[in-house]
C-alpha cells in the first residue's frame, strides 16, 4: 500500500484537539506579566509537591544515591523543593516557546562570561555551550540568545502537534535546531564559528555511551561532546544558569574553555564533562530535573537503582 492510500491524519483532526488546547494555554501563559507568572509558577509548585506515584519516587531515589551525606530530613526537605520547582519549569517553559521579545526583554537576567565567547569569535572557533537538564533550561537558553546567535540541540517530540509548534518557536530565536542524527550538519555548524547549546546528562543507551560516574555512581552517558570537538574544533564551554530567588530573575554564567580538551581518550572526555555538570548541580540542587532516571542504564552486572 501507497503512502498516499494511507495519508497520515491531519493535525487538525480530533484526536489533537488536547494538544492544540495545551498549545492554546501555553500561549495565554506567556502573555502573562512577569511578576504574574512568577506567582502562577509558586501556585503550581504547591500542587506539584503532591505529585503522586512514579516521578516522585524517582525523585527520592535520585536524591538518596546522589546525596548520601545529608540526612533523611535534609533530602526531604530537598525533594520538596525540587518538586516546587517543576510549577515554575511549565510556566518558564511556555514562556521560552511563546513569549515576545519584547516580555523576554523585561526579564531581570545577568550574563557572566561573554569574554570567553568573544575570544573563540576574535579566533574563528566555534563553541560547544555544554549545560544540564536545570528546570529553566529552555528559558535560559532563549535569553542568553538575546545576547549572542545560538543553535541548539533537541530530541524529536512523540506528539507531532508540540513537535510542530515548539520546533517553530525554537527557530523564531535559533539559528538552527539539530538532532543527535545530524551529525554533519552539527559538526559543519561548529566549523563556521557557531556556538551550540546542548546538555548530555541524560540516561543513554548505545555504542555512543559509556559508562563514567555522576554524583559517585556510573551513568550511561553520551560520549557526543568528544567527538563534536574532535570533529569541529570547537572549544567546550560549561554553561550554567540558575533562578534567583523571590522573582528577582536569572543569572548565566559561560566559562572557560576546557583546557586540553578533546584527549585521546572519549571516556575520559566524557568524565570530567559529567564532573562539570556534577559541580553545576550542586550549585542549584533543587532546580535540577531530579524525576529523570539518570540511572535508569546500569553497567554489566550492577543491580538497578529504581
Amino acid at each position: 500500500m501507497t503512502a498516499s492510500a494511507n495519508p497520515q491524519p491531519s493535525l487538525r483532526s480530533a484526536r489533537h484537539w488536547p494538544s492544540w488546547l495545551g498549545v492554546g494555554v501555553m500561549k495565554l501563559v506567556a502573555l502573562l506579566p512577569y511578576r504574574a507568572r512568577d506567582l502562577l509558577g509558586r501556585t503550581l509548585g504547591l500542587l506539584t509537591l503532591h505529585l503522586p506515584g512514579g516521578r516522585r519516587r524517582v525523585a527520592q531515589r535520585n536524591l538518596e544515591v546522589c546525596f548520601p551525606e545529608l540526612s533523611a530530613d535534609q533530602r526531604e526537605r530537598l525533594l520538596r523543593a525540587t518538586l516546587a520547582d517543576l510549577g515554575f519549569m511549565l510556566v518558564e517553559f511556555a514562556f521560552a516557546w511563546m513569549g515576545s521579545e519584547r516580555a523576554l526583554a523585561r526579564v531581570p537576567c545577568t550574563i557572566e562570561g561573554l569574554e570567553h565567547l568573544d575570544a573563540c569569535r576574535r579566533e574563528g572557533r566555534g563553541a560547544l555551550l555544554v549545560g544540564a537538564h536545570f528546570s529553566h533550561l529552555e528559558l535560559c537558553a532563549r535569553l542568553v540568545s538575546q545576547r549572542i546567535r545560538i543553535a541548539g540541540m533537541y530530541r524529536v517530540m512523540d506528539n507531532p502537534v508540540f513537535e510542530r509548534e515548539v520546533l517553530r518557536a525554537r527557530l523564531r530565536y535559533a539559528e538552527a535546531m539539530y538532532t543527535k542524527d545530524e551529525l554533519l550538519a552539527t559538526v559543519k555548524y561548529l566549523r563556521r564559528g557557531g556556538a551550540l547549546w546542548y546538555a548530555p546528562d541524560q540516561d543513554m543507551r548505545g555504542k555512543d555511551a559509556v559508562f563514567v560516574p555522576f554524583f559517585g555512581i556510573e551513568a550511561a552517558t553520551i560520549t557526543a561532546t568528544h567527538h563534536l570537538a574532535r570533529l569541529s574544533g570547537a572549544a567546550v564551554i560549561p554553561f550554567f544558569h540558575r533562578r534567583l530567588a523571590g522573582g528577582r530573575g536569572y543569572v548565566l554564567r559561560l566559562e572557560a574553555p576546557l583546557e586540553n580538551f578533546p584527549s585521546a581518550d572519549a571516556t575520559a572526555d566524557t568524565a570530567r564533562v559529567n564532573a562539570q555538570i556534577e559541580r553545576m548541580v550542586r550549585e542549584a540542587p533543587e532546580q535540577y530535573l531530579w524525576v529523570h532516571k539518570r540511572f535508569k542504564s546500569r553497567p554489566p552486572g550492577q543491580p538497578p537503582i529504581y
